[in-house]
């Protein structure tokens, strides 16, 4: 077996990798999904019953070396499968999606697939690369329910193609010593956009260089846009934005209020969201939980000078649950053509499953499974706040993928980003850039 020295790191490095690329939301309608070819569903006449044969699984991923839970994983495995052999191959981080098609294409000899992206997936199942797996998951019980939604969003013609291992997913982080200093209670685990706001101005103070900002917004628009679509009822996909126009009235209100930073400053400075907080100049921030090890590394360094601070689940709107988010997975595949399909799905089943997700969070990362062992293992991290909110906070009901899966995402995640940015910087007023949305995705997606 293929093994490498796994060199040290911080547990910033370890929660950091992974992330799927994209930043948009999803109403839990996938879309136009991408056409796929009728599969035999293959994995569903497989044997559950274990083969003590020698067997040797080709892993795809990306990072080896950077990437903390790999060997964990594979050792657990070992302990109940002595004869199975993982090799890994690296294919490397930048451009890991084409790389991983061009190599099934090519024939290479690939058993386990890490799927890194939407649109990539969305790709490989286009090129029937992956094996089907809800045969597979139906004569195994697998709950789907456990992974808050996001199964559902990544079916193909009702079949799924990959189960996620990893999750990232927004919270807010809130600097308790500015909560303190003004006397205003600390945000709560169940705050609605309207308590959000009002929340935000009572934290608002000072000027010049003591100023404290009492919420701040990333330059990405997923910090903006996705707020649109927690009530599950609208998507990013479909060329239709006008649920977009309240949620920048709101965002633009309170830039102009002194509310939140100003988006074109922010964005001609190049100024990182970890930043301002580090140097307590806003009271909360709306981030995904890949921040948490980054701040707490910060803290122990000396870098971050907020030092109290604690975290609560998303804002939402009126009548949407609290713990509804957003989020990006990561996913484990089988190859189509794997000759060792038997040993491949038993793999899957560990990594994906409640044993894997253990493993996983005992890293210091996050796992698509969010049970109570790992949400306490999550919380038991030196340096992780300790008060009862920000452990809870790690929970989540229900999670709306930032990009959706749909044939078309990565032209439409361009004309977004476009859009968003004009309407930000106030070059488009919210009906321009609105239109501008609406019409060249339209055009993208052939209407």
């Amino acid at each position: 077996m293929r093994r490498k020295k796994v060199f040290g790191f911080t547990l910033a490095a370890v929660l950091l990798v992974g992330l799927l690329a994209g930043c948009s939301g999803n109403n839990g309608n996938s879309g136009k999904t991408p056409a796929a070819e009728p599969q035999t569903n293959n994995s569903a006449n497989v044997s559950n019953e274990k083969s003590d044969e020698p067997v040797t699984l080709k892993w795809a991923l990306w990072d080896w070396e950077a990437t903390a839970y790999y060997q964990p994983l594979i050792d657990a495995y070992k302990k109940d499968h002595p004869n199975v052999t993982i090799e890994y191959v690296d294919l490397g981080s930048t451009d890991y999606m084409t790389m991983l098609s061009t190599q099934l294409s090519g024939g290479a000899d690939l058993d386990i697939l890490t799927i890194k992206d939407i649109p990539g997936y969305a790709n490989l199942v286009k090129q029937n690369h992956l094996e089907p797996l809800k045969g597979f998951m139906d004569s195994n019980s697998i709950d789907t329910s456990v992974y808050g939604g996001t199964v559902e969003q990544i079916q193909v013609n009702g079949d799924v193609y990959a189960l996620p291992f990893r999750s990232d997913f927004w919270i807010v982080y809130y600097n308790k010593d500015l909560f303190d200093k003004a006397g205003v209670p600390y945000p709560t685990n169940d705050m609605t956009l309207d308590q959000y706001d009002e929340l935000a101005r009572k934290m608002t103070s000072g000027s010049g260089s003591e100023k404290v900002y009492g919420a701040h917004y990333h330059t990405w628009r997923s910090a903006v846009q996705l707020f649109g679509i927690l009530d599950g009822k609208s998507t990013i996909v479909d060329g239709k934005y006008a649920f977009l126009i309240p949620v920048y009235e709101r965002i633009l209100k309170e830039q102009d209020d002194g509310i939140v930073m100003d988006y074109a400053t922010l964005k001609t400075s190049s100024t990182h969201y970890s930043g301002v907080f580090y140097n307590n100049s806003v009271a909360m921030m709306n981030m995904g939980s890949w921040f948490i090890a980054t701040q707490i590394d910060k803290v122990k360094s000396g870098e971050s000078q907020a030092t109290n601070w604690g975290i609560v689940k998303y804002p939402h709107p009126d009548g949407v649950k609290a713990g509804t988010t957003l989020g990006t997975i990561t996913s484990l595949a089988v190859n189509q053509k794997s000759a060792n399909k038997e040993a491949a799905l038993d793999f899957l089943k560990f990594v994906t499953g409640e044993e894997g997700a253990s493993v996983i969070a005992s890293t210091g990362t996050i796992p698509a499974i969010k049970n109570d062992e790992v949400v306490n293992s999550i919380a038991s991290i030196d340096g992780f706040p300790s008060d009862e909110n920000s452990k809870a906070a790690l929970t989540t009901d229900r999670t709306y993928l930032e990009m959706p899966l749909h044939e078309k995402s990565a032209d439409i995640e361009v004309i977004l980003n476009e859009a968003h940015d004009n309407i930000m910087t106030k070059n488009a007023t919210i009906d321009e850039g609105i239109a501008d949305m609406e019409k060249r995705v339209q055009e993208a997606l052939g209407n």
